[in-house]
């Protein structure tokens, strides 16, 4: 069982999680890149039941992907700081951004999505599955 926790910069909102990735995932889709201010996102993506909020309060914001689905990214209310993401297309899984990891050594991406939108200068794994879109849920 994996183990590890996080949270956001300023220290207001802390989580922990037990419990197996469902799968690692770097996305190079547009609103990944905005949400993160970076090239791409790096998200673990964990079973909700996995995911405990230890203290604070994160607020909400919701907005429709290219897929369709209502994607809802939660984030702290002091700092801003993205710390999770969710999709109305995979319910019961909770994104975690590994930049709110506190120790993300374990990370090793197995996909990465929406690689024609990933920007010319982007380096890419030899060892990660490539998608233009994002592939269905592992089962």
């Amino acid at each position: 069982m994996t183990e590890f926790a996080g949270g956001c910069l300023c220290g207001a909102v802390r989580y922990s999680v037990s419990g197996e990735p469902v799968r690692i995932a770097q996305c190079h889709c547009d609103d990944c890149r905005r949400v993160t201010g970076s090239s791409f996102a790096t998200n673990v993506f964990v079973r909700e039941e996995d995911l405990t909020i230890l203290q604070g309060t994160t607020r909400s914001y919701r907005h429709t992907a290219d897929s369709g689905n209502t994607m809802t990214k939660e984030f702290c209310l002091e700092c801003g700081s993205q710390l999770f993401g969710s999709s109305s297309g995979r319910a019961g899984v909770q994104a975690i951004k590994v930049g709110s990891i506190d120790d993300a050594s374990f990370v090793e991406p197995q996909v990465e999505v929406f690689v024609s939108r990933a920007l010319p200068f982007t380096q890419h794994s030899e060892t990660t599955a490539k998608f233009e879109r994002m592939p269905p849920p592992p089962k």
